[in-house]
């Protein structure tokens, strides 16, 4: 029950991280272009964090709401669940490093973690820092059910087949 809370819990933070970024700006309606513009404020918070070089930062800002987005859908799905912990557990350790990082340096810049106006600081740090200890535990649980499922499966075929004495 507490693995798929968590699942469900991870998914919606993705879910919620890419509909922010991908989202139209003030009252404009959905569109592609409104999506475009998005992207690029969203691509101006990535090179915020001074990281990254100028050519990357755009691929980067338009790749990533989208994978986050796919992210959340798939944890959503519950298919292959150790392995989308894993990659969620990657990425969220990705950007917990970064922001770190960015902190120490004494960047005062806008997190970019759910849309535009998330200041980076120590609440940031907070609620980044449970969402990596969330995802690294669904992925330990996830792992752990997986072996459980295999070795009753496997218990179960020996159990089944019949054995011939020799």
């Amino acid at each position: 029950m507490l693995l798929i809370l968590g699942r469900l819990v991870l998914a919606a933070i993705f879910l919620v991280a890419a509909y922010a970024k991908l989202k139209p700006q003030a009252a404009v309606p959905w569109s592609a272009a409104s999506v475009k513009t998005s992207l690029s404020l969203f691509a101006m918070q990535v090179d915020s964090y001074q990281l990254l070089p100028p050519q990357l930062v755009s691929p980067v800002a338009h790749l990533l709401p989208p994978f986050e987005l796919f992210l959340g859908l798939w944890l959503l799905s519950g298919g292959f669940l150790p392995y989308s912990a894993v990659v969620t557990t990657l990425l969220i350790a990705a950007f917990f490093a970064t922001q770190v990082r960015t902190y120490r340096a004494g960047l005062e810049i806008n997190c970019g973690c759910f849309g535009p106006g998330e200041r980076l600081g120590p609440k940031t740090l907070l609620h980044d820092g449970a969402f990596l200890a969330l995802a690294l535990a669904v992925t330990i649980g996830a792992f752990v059910v997986a072996r459980q499922r295999r070795a009753g499966s496997a218990s179960i075929a020996q159990v089944s087949t019949p054995q011939r004495a020799e």
